[in-house]
């Protein structure tokens, strides 16, 4: 089972105590229990999961998507980044796509795909035999283990920068992929769909100053001719998975910025907390 490669890292949900492994799930010192499911993962949740996580129509097609290859550029700028050895946390890690392209490039590392969506855990959970899948909150106290992790990856996902920090090693990386303007522009046009927000990068720097220093930034272009099936699992598989599409789209183009920021050491200027 792929929840191996879990082994210290994962912390209880309810108390904050370590979590130990065992073949049926979790638990720990305090009584705590979590039992696996048949897929592998493992859901720390602790409720229901929110209306905005991702439906199995959802997943499928990010499934699809990632398949076609068409965010291959993205996987390959992420793993020159990433060292061999090294424990990853991918945070919005959804069908577990790209924390297994990592492992894959890199044979001695593991790690952790966490979201909250259960229908993503369930490929997640047996998508590598290094990658754990854990269901859980991005926005909430993460549960893993504080300074247990070598990367953070977070790809369109959302960017919960103090548990970041919280997870990392001294001088960790944090690996974040947001759209920029031209990401995918024609078929958003095309479609009406939502625009990609202003101040993107902005905002990303404000909320981690303090906390950590920016290593680099890479722009990463691919070219995409989209047939009707692409075109919609593309709609389908982000928050505009409701709105309709209209066939071929020539000429789409994915642009995403590849940020590498390293975790500030305390004492090393600004305040860290």
């Amino acid at each position: 089972m792929s929840l191996a490669a879990a082994a210290g890292l994962l912390s209880c949900p309810s108390c904050g105590n370590p979590l130990d492994l065992d073949d049926h799930g979790a638990s720990c010192r305090a009584g705590h229990r979590y039992d696996a499911a048949r897929q592998g993962y493992l859901n720390l949740l602790g409720g229901p999961q929110p209306g905005n996580a991702d439906t199995p129509p959802m997943v499928a097609a990010r499934a699809r998507v990632l398949a076609s290859g068409a965010f291959d550029a993205v996987d390959d700028a992420l793993a020159r980044r990433v060292d061999d050895g090294v424990t990853i946390a991918d945070i919005g890690g959804g069908t577990g796509h790209h924390l297994a392209r990592l492992l894959e490039t890199h044979p001695a590392a593991r790690g952790v795909s966490l979201d909250v969506s259960v229908p993503a855990a369930k490929r997640a959970g047996r998508v590598h035999p290094r990658a754990a899948a854990v269901v859980a909150d991005a926005w909430a106290a993460l549960p893993l283990r504080s300074g247990r992790f070598d990367v953070v990856t977070c790809v369109f996902a959302p960017r919960n920068i103090a548990e970041f920090a919280r997870i990392l090693r001294p001088s960790g990386l944090a690996l974040i992929v947001t759209p920029d303007k031209e990401h995918l522009a024609s078929l958003r046009a095309r479609e009406g769909l939502l625009d990609i927000e202003e101040g993107k990068a902005d905002r990303l720097l404000r909320s981690l100053h303090g906390r950590f220093d920016a290593v680099a930034r890479h722009r990463v272009r691919a070219p995409l001719d989209a047939d009707a099936p692409l075109a919609a699992d593309l709609i389908a598989m982000g928050p505009n998975a409701f709105h309709g599409h209209h066939g071929d789209v020539a000429g789409v183009l994915t642009e995403v910025a590849v940020s590498v920021w390293v975790l500030r050491r305390p004492g090393s200027g600004a305040p860290h907390d």
